[in-house]
């Protein structure tokens, strides 16, 4: 028979003569005539209880299954008579595909996120884990869904590149050169030598390759992996993250800004509906307000503020900030959540930033001090979305490369999109994380990444 998954057998309105499970032994306790045995199969977070009769020919094999041992089990399935479940499996067969021994890690039920990261590969058959990284693959499809329903292409932008969005310089190089015996050219290592004949990196975003394809397109959007060489070691950063990057043809800063509080109450509002049952046990477990954090963000109507009203509130707050408020710093996560959280109780977006603060790109204001830049702030994380209506003149574009010291020869390709045929257009980055953090109470970015990169560890 073929084996059906522990989810949909849960959410059966009828029982079933026969059926084929096959998953891992949660529990098992024993009595003299059968035993019970809790059984999952990563479906969904709730486990079926199995209960396997003294009369089965391997009956005591059954009896030496630990947790985290994988079985096949044949049998009916039949109204429970325990509390807590609907269904129930009267195993008439149990194959015992492999036993786990005792120094199985997870034989406890309560460990601490900080050993478990020690076991990244191990995590994901803990509730906790298993129902974060549902939700990950249900929100990846949500967005897909998202951009597909309104009509944007799906675009797969560079990993290595030669460019650097940012400026930041926090790249992480990609070579071929024998770092043993290095070809030298003036003292330095010779890049031309190298691979591609010059310094290569892995990306930061896939924003400018998704510009040239929206004054194609139209719409277009990037969701992929992306790469930052910082040596931080805080709960929000990693090495390797992935972004949600839409870029918009005849769009502005309102309409960009419009776009992405959309996209935000959409994916919250999903994830409620599709992700229940998982949602509680963040809920229950790592966040009491969750759920009403959540509903607050799907429903509510995001405050619009420009940066010097945000730095201006702030000063006034009467709170002592660890980072100072001063017009022409960037919003430290503190300033974000105490906007988000405590003054006006909902998400804000926050836009009109320095021009001195911001990337090149960003289209520069009339009053030649400020760009159109836009981050949209949440409860609980700070800033989920950073994004700007894009300089689509050639002569103002070419006048920030020079300011910030961007070399135009190496950007030839992007100032050319400005030559030919440009347009107003708008885009945004969204941490995709990020998002898992917000719509799950998990506080650090490494319990919501598979294995997470960072400095010094890179072990799985």
């Amino acid at each position: 028979m073929e084996r059906i998954k522990i989810f949909k057998l849960l959410n059966s309105e009828v029982p079933a003569d026969q059926v084929v499970i096959k998953g891992w032994i949660r529990t098992r306790r024993d009595s003299k005539a059968f035993s019970f045995i809790e059984m999952n199969d990563g479906s969904c977070l709730r486990s079926i209880q199995v209960i396997a009769d003294n009369t089965l020919e391997n009956y005591q094999d059954i009896r030496k299954l630990a947790t985290g041992s994988a079985v096949a089990v044949t049998g009916k399935m039949v109204e429970s008579q325990g509390k807590g479940q609907k269904w129930e499996i009267r195993a008439d067969r149990v194959d015992i595909i492999s036993f786990a021994p005792e120094s199985y890690p997870l034989q406890k039920k309560r460990h601490t996120d900080e050993f478990l990261r020690t076991i990244a590969h191990l995590r994901p058959r803990t509730n906790k884990y298993g129902a974060a990284f549902r939700i990950r693959s249900e929100l990846a499809y949500a967005i897909h869904k998202f951009f597909r329903d309104r009509g944007f292409k799906y675009l797969h932008s560079p990993i290595i590149t030669g460019s650097d969005c940012e400026g930041a310089g926090e790249l992480f190089r990609v070579t071929t050169l024998d770092w043993d015996n290095l070809p030298k050219k003036e003292g330095k290592a010779d890049t031309a030598a190298d691979f591609f004949g010059q310094e290569t990196n892995l990306t930061v975003s896939g924003q400018l390759s998704a510009e040239m394809f929206a004054l194609a397109l139209g719409d277009v959007y990037t969701f992929g992996p992306t790469f930052r060489a910082e040596n931080s070691n805080t709960r929000r950063h990693v090495a390797e993250f992935w972004m949600v990057e839409p870029e918009m043809a005849f769009c502005d800063l309102a309409g960009n800004m419009d776009f992405a509080e959309e996209m935000i109450r959409y994916l919250t509002a999903y994830t409620m509906k599709e992700c229940k049952e998982d949602l509680e046990l963040f809920a229950k477990f790592v966040d009491k307000k969750l759920m009403s954090v959540l509903e607050n963000i799907a429903s509510s109507d995001y405050i619009r503020l420009p940066y010097r009203e945000a730095v201006e509130i702030l000063n006034k707050a009467g709170k002592k900030f660890e980072y100072a408020v001063d017009y022409g710093k960037d919003l430290q996560t503190e300033h974000e959540q105490y906007l988000t959280e405590h003054h006006f109780k909902k998400p804000v977006i926050v836009y009109d930033y320095p021009k001195t603060i911001k990337p090149f790109y960003m289209r520069l204001n009339d009053d030649n001090e400020t760009v159109g830049a836009m981050d949209v702030l949440v409860p609980g994380i700070g800033e989920i979305i950073g994004g700007s209506q894009r300089e689509e003149r050639l002569e103002v574009l070419q006048s920030r490369m020079k300011e910030t010291g961007i070399a135009e020869e190496n950007y030839w390709w992007y100032l050319d999109s400005r030559r030919f045929g440009t347009v107003p257009h708008s885009g945004f980055g969204l941490g995709f994380e990020r998002l898992i953090m917000l719509l799950t109470g998990i506080r650090n970015i490494r319990d919501v990444i598979p294995f997470p990169r960072t400095p010094g560890s890179i072990e799985f």
